[in-house]
């Protein structure tokens, strides 16, 4: 037999109005970088890649597709699933605290607060398109 026992996932790919818009979001809140290739373009060029498909690398590799419309998530309300989120591990309370407000300056919207949870301190937010994610103390 070769190759190897199992295939593996090589990134995470989330749906976007604006693919550039939402790299930038997650790039800045996690310290990413691009693929070599996806990087803005200087200002005033055209940005054909943004327009449609990015990679951001790093300790997580994410994909951004572009998608002509795309309904926010209506969670925890059920009218539009989330279906899927990004689950983000900080080390402390203060670590949340400061994540938690970069996300909101980067665009976030808080969705839920249970940061005095002494089992498993989380808020969950929805980033600039409306994809749930989890920021909690792990």
């Amino acid at each position: 037999m070769t190759g190897s026992a199992y295939p593996r996932v090589v990134q995470t790919v989330l749906d976007t109005t604006d693919p550039r818009a939402l790299a930038e979001f997650y790039r800045h809140l996690l310290g990413l970088h691009y693929r070599p290739g996806d990087e803005p373009p200087a200002a005033g060029e055209p940005d054909p890649k943004g327009e449609d498909w990015l990679v951001l690398t790093g300790d997580a590799h994410l994909a951004f597709q572009y998608v002509p419309e795309l309904p926010a998530s209506t969670w925890p309300a059920a009218e539009v699933p989330q279906q899927l989120h990004l689950d983000i591990t900080v080390t402390s309370a203060e670590e949340l605290d400061r994540h938690g407000q970069r996300a909101v300056d980067l665009g976030a919207r808080l969705l839920l607060d249970r940061s005095h949870d002494p089992l498993e301190p989380l808020r969950v937010y929805a980033d600039p398109t409306g994809h749930p994610f989890c920021l909690f103390v792990g």
